[in-house]
């Protein structure tokens, strides 16, 4: 079929009009049909972006019932899709019933080629529209908070709720792997809050020594203990009125859990080796890859200090579950680097790009930024292989994607489940699955089900 013409489906029983059809419409790409199945047959195939059609189509083409379930099959098949109903002048009833089932518009029959022609012009402007509109909301998607990039829904919907929480002054734990980016989503939780004017200081627990930890944390006082020659705040102190990040809590020792817990509660502090109570404004945002529930039950983490810290609190999905992430932040990293290392025209290999989505990447985004950048700079010619990455295709990953395969699969599978659910009664399957049952035995047949 001609990519340059728009494709119309006519659905219409009598060859004469079937004729004058094609003949008003010769500069778009006519697909005809007669009655219900073959109608359904070219939609599956063509998905054209709009139908004409006719109520009265066999078995019933004095009425309008197979009309009316043909344009409800067409709309469960391609919602978006524009149908329009030719209708006679004693039909005006039918045709608001098809109005009410989702038609785009109706032109009565004899129709005058002219206005028929612009009704239709009409329809296909409409279907642009709101394609190019889903496809704005996709490419939003991809980088909802800066430093993320994403077209996974799981990780949309926390970069949603990181914008839900931001106003308000909710102490939030972030939680997930390393490398999923907690410290970025903390930067946007104070970038997108009233504090952002203020400082945003962040502490890792895990990287400095529990001897340290409680004067980096509450600062300390003039001679609190050998080598204090000045007094010093804390990072907490320093915070005062923007965000104070502690990353890693789960490693926080248990005496300093205690003292942390005692801010939270009264909002003020002490210096080590001082006695006086300093009151600090700021917001407290935390992070761990660790499992909390389990030190508390473990006796390693205060269990009410947990529901101090757990006001809110985000789950963050690896990047392994992140559907389609991985070459999306793979071709990313790869224009990015190759930018910085003035190699602009690296490509990855099909082999590559197997490696890449079937890889587990246990060290999430750190981990794959990383694996790149090596790739990048190794890669010998213009063409990123799988060796260069240092990854291993596995056998199901090397499997050709086609969206047709899939479909068939998908919907294969949900068409066995649901009979199998219901002991092969058709009429129950139709209602589970939401389509009639002429769609069960099309599909069964299509699938050969018995």
């Amino acid at each position: 079929m001609s990519q340059d013409k728009k494709s119309l489906l006519i659905i219409e029983d009598d060859p004469g009009l079937q004729r004058q059809m094609r003949w008003s419409f010769d500069a778009h790409e006519v697909l005809v049909a007669s009655d219900r199945e073959s109608a359904l047959a070219l939609v599956r195939r063509h998905e054209p972006a709009v139908v004409t059609m006719d109520l009265g189509l066999p078995p019933d083409p004095d009425g309008a019932s197979e009309g009316l379930a043909t344009l409800a099959e067409i709309l469960e098949l391609a919602p978006d899709t524009k149908v329009i109903v030719l209708t006679g002048n004693q039909d005006h009833g039918n045709a608001l019933k098809a109005i009410g089932a989702g038609a785009y518009d109706f032109h009565q029959k004899p129709f005058d080629p002219d206005m028929l022609r612009l009704v239709v012009e009409r329809a296909y402007y409409l279907y642009a529209l709101q394609q190019e509109n889903l496809r704005l909301l996709q490419t939003q998607a991809y980088s909802l908070i800066g430093g993320i990039l994403t077209r996974d829904p799981a990780l949309v919907k926390v970069c949603r709720n990181v914008e839900k929480v931001a106003p308000s002054d909710a102490t939030v734990i972030l939680l997930g792997e390393s490398g999923t980016g907690k410290e970025i989503l903390a930067r946007a939780l104070h970038q997108s809050s009233a504090r952002r004017e203020k400082r945003f200081m962040a502490i890792n627990c895990a990287a400095i020594p529990e001897t340290l930890l409680e004067s980096e944390l509450f600062g300390y006082e003039k001679g609190a203990y050998t080598g204090a020659v000045k007094q010093t705040p804390g990072k907490i102190e320093l915070a005062n009125e923007g965000t104070f990040f502690l990353d890693e809590v789960g490693d926080l020792p248990m005496p300093l859990q205690a003292k942390l817990l005692r801010f939270l509660q009264e909002r003020v502090i002490e210096r080590v080796g001082g006695r006086k109570e300093i009151p600090v404004d700021v917001r407290i945002v935390c992070a761990t890859h660790q499992n909390l529930k389990k030190l508390i039950e473990e006796g390693r983490f205060r269990e009410d200090l947990y529901y101090r810290l757990s006001e809110i609190v985000i789950t963050i999905p690896p990047l392994r579950e992140r559907v389609g992430d991985t070459a999306l932040l793979a071709h990313h990293f790869k224009n990015k680097f190759s930018a910085q290392e003035r190699r602009p025209s690296l490509n990855f290999s099909q082999e590559a790009l197997a490696a890449i989505e079937s890889h587990p990447w246990p060290g999430n985004v750190r981990e794959m930024e990383n694996c790149i950048k090596r790739a990048v700079i190794m890669a010998d010619g213009p063409i990123i292989s799988a060796d260069d990455l240092g990854l291993q295709a596995s056998a199901s990953s090397t499997e050709p994607i086609n969206l047709r395969q899939v479909r068939d699969k998908a919907e294969r599978d949900a068409l066995m489940k649901a009979l199998a659910r219901v002991d092969g009664n058709v009429v129950k399957a139709a209602e589970l699955l939401g389509v009639s049952r002429p769609t069960i035995y099309d599909l069964m047949n299509r699938h050969r089900l018995k």
